[in-house]
């Protein structure tokens, strides 16, 4: 029985390629493709896919804030993120949101077609060169976590929140919703016990977050 693919990404030559390696192999099918996290949605939900090629940078909504409902939409597909970004806190942003696997767009063909594999068989997969990288990061952050009540992604709103950008701006520099920059502001301030941006800038200058 073939497993059922949705590619999901806003280049079309990205989409493509991909349907050209799917389908060169005998136990994949690609019952649809989307060009952004919207029709991504309807598409899961009409074709009922077992495993979604999901992209993160998308016109409109990032791959990882749609993937709940993409998931819901395809009544239970294992989504696989297809990503740029080769940051352990966006691999972990992904599982926390229901992904099954992390997928650098470098990847070799064979490595898609094992990941592919991997997720619809209900195993997790991580791109090789981030599994080092992402079990190192989790080391450190358990060392800081009595120190640093912030997360990863949290320090990253910190710090440009204190060189001066605005919500908007943060969002689209991490590739987040405004909503999503506006609740970690909000978490950061109360974890810190901050009220002003002012005492945001002095905490972030004191705590080195400010150093090139």
């Amino acid at each position: 029985m073939s497993i059922r693919v949705l590619i999901v990404d806003d280049h079309a030559v990205v989409r493509s390629g991909l349907r050209l390696v799917l389908e060169r192999e005998d136990d994949l099918e690609v019952v649809g493709e989307a060009g952004n996290a919207d029709e991504g949605v309807r598409v899961a939900r009409l074709e009922k896919p077992d495993v979604v090629l999901l992209d993160v940078v998308m016109p409109g909504r990032s791959g990882i804030e749609a993937a709940a409902e993409v998931i819901e939409a395809s009544g239970g597909a294992k989504i696989l993120v297809l990503s740029m970004q080769d940051d352990p806190s966006y691999v972990r942003e992904a599982f926390a949101v229901g992904a099954s696997g992390y997928l650098l767009k470098e990847a070799a063909d064979v490595e898609v077609v094992q990941a592919i594999r991997e997720v619809a068989s209900g195993n997790h997969y991580v791109h090789p060169s981030l599994g080092a990288r992402l079990a190192q990061a989790e080391v450190d952050a358990a060392k800081k976590s009595a120190d640093d009540p912030l997360s990863d992604r949290e320090r990253e709103v910190l710090r440009l929140l204190a060189l001066g950008h605005t919500n908007q701006e943060i969002a689209k520099e991490l590739f987040i919703s405004v909503r999503t920059a506006e609740t970690h502001r909000a978490h950061i301030m109360r974890k810190l016990g901050l009220s002003t941006r002012a005492d945001l800038v002095r905490y972030a200058l004191a705590n080195g977050y400010l150093e090139e």
